[in-house]
């Protein structure tokens, strides 16, 4: 009898209007390095983010994924539970896009598969990008909680000491990929002081 063949492993990736597409665009650089099947819907707003913000075209941040849909297309397969995935991570994720699923808007296809992360009980990650926050974006953020998606801002780490942006970005997505078991190698784990604490 033939071994069945393992499935191999798809996590979906959302770019979402916010300041920050170099996140989403970074995430999907780094797990290019891995076995993960990435499967990517940007926001329309998104792609105004990406050209304001970065150097890359559209198409070069579709390249980066395995697979990329339309925003519109609702028909798309990371629509339906049904389609296996280890879960979704949107980043960054709006104000707007995180109103739309807290209240199960699913008028996109970036929402509606985030959705689908929250009905099937799969890993959902949002790497909420505003501030200050006002109480609707807070009650939208414990609503997501006790769902069980996880709020992930990418606020930067400094223990490091980062060189550089680039070294910022790659620890905070590295530290958004711990959530999924997916360790890139990529980021400087904290081991305790090697300073002497002051007396």
């Amino acid at each position: 009898m033939m071994a069945e063949k393992q499935r191999k492993q798809r996590l979906v990736v959302g770019i979402s209007g916010a300041s920050g597409a170099i996140y989403g665009i970074r995430l999907l650089e780094v797990l290019q390095e891995t076995p993960i099947e990435t499967h990517l819907v940007i926001s329309k707003a998104a792609q105004i983010t990406i050209a304001q913000e970065t150097d890359y075209s559209l198409k070069d941040v579709q390249k980066l994924a395995d697979r990329h849909y339309p925003h519109g297309d609702i028909a798309a397969p990371v629509s339906s539970g049904s389609f296996l995935t280890m879960g979704m991570i949107i980043a960054p994720c709006s104000v707007s896009s995180l109103a739309a699923i807290a209240t199960g808007i699913s008028g996109n296809l970036l929402t509606r598969a985030a959705d689908v992360m929250l009905k099937e009980r799969r890993r959902l990650v949002l790497m909420v990008r505003e501030t200050p926050l006002h109480t609707v974006h807070l009650r939208h953020l414990v609503t997501l909680s006790e769902m069980g998606a996880i709020i992930a801002p990418p606020v930067p780490a400094f223990y490091n000491a980062p060189r550089n942006i680039e070294e910022l970005v790659t620890h905070t997505v590295g530290r958004v990929l711990d959530l999924f078991d997916i360790d890139t190698k990529k980021l400087r784990r904290w081991e305790g002081s090697t300073k002497n604490a002051a007396t």
